[in-house]
């Protein structure tokens, strides 16, 4: 049997493929902790600066594996929540490369991810409430932080799909491509990402993703939890010390 998770280390960025295609890469209790066991390392290794997910078989992921569902079975992590990330993304930046249907769950996951590369006819949406039941795992939760909120209303209450062009309108989506190109295209980007200082990286995502309701008197103060180490970093040095002597930086994590 083949892995439900295909695990690919290109320098520094981790390729994650879900590897479902008969099932439109449906998220199973299998490749829900092939993925939180993939973050792990992502996050435990200073070689590895980002991460990429994307689907086998021209889709992104049809949501939860209903049949395995009717088995008893739920593809949710333990403090990591559904697909083992939705709950708890990794530290380190993660990236959407999507093709195909991103539905239910698999938006959700889309939702998680820090930056997202779509083809122009893939597809969103959360169609739960045509089911009788509710975006759970992130929607409800993330999409009106990431577009206008009537839009996000519409879209959850109608259940309808919507297309990755129109995402693009609204900057949801950050690039745009060709149908069949989003993973190579993401994986440029990707690329872009990883040139850079690891813990840096690291570092500004989580003021990013943490400091929205932080109260103004303290958000500074609660940066430096994020920035000071950074700050104090080796990589610190070599990064001005590259600067200086007009060469690439050699980053260690450090």
């Amino acid at each position: 049997m083949s892995e439900d998770l295909l695990v690919e280390e290109r320098g520094r960025v981790l390729l994650l493929t879900m590897n479902r295609p008969d099932s439109r890469n449906a998220m199973s209790m299998a490749m829900a902790h092939q993925i939180a066991e993939a973050l792990d390392t992502l996050d435990s290794r200073p070689d590895l600066s980002v991460a990429v997910i994307t689907g086998a078989g021209g889709t992104f992921c049809a949501g939860m594996d209903l049949k395995g569902f009717a088995r008893g079975e739920r593809p949710v992590v333990e403090g990591r929540g559904f697909a083992g990330l939705v709950k708890q993304p990794p530290a380190k930046p993660l990236i959407a490369a999507v093709e195909g249907y991103a539905l239910a769950g698999g938006f959700e996951i889309v939702l998680t991810c820090d930056l997202i590369v779509a083809a122009e006819n893939a597809k969103f949406g959360l169609p739960e409430v045509k089911r009788g039941l509710t975006a759970a795992a992130g929607g409800l939760l993330r999409l009106q932080h990431r577009i206008p909120y009537h839009l996000a209303m519409e879209l959850v209450l109608t259940g309808r799909m919507w297309p990755a062009e129109e995402a693009a309108t609204v900057h949801l989506v950050n690039r745009l491509t060709t149908p069949g190109t989003a993973l190579e295209e993401a994986l440029h980007l990707a690329g872009e990402v990883a040139a850079n200082a690891p813990l840096a990286l690291t570092a500004s995502k989580q003021v990013l993703s943490r400091s929205s309701d932080w109260p103004q008197e303290e958000a500074f103060d609660r940066q430096e939890e994020y920035t000071g180490p950074v700050r104090r970093s080796a990589d610190a040095k070599e990064g001005a010390q590259a600067f200086i002597e007009k060469r690439t930086p050699n980053w260690t994590g450090t």
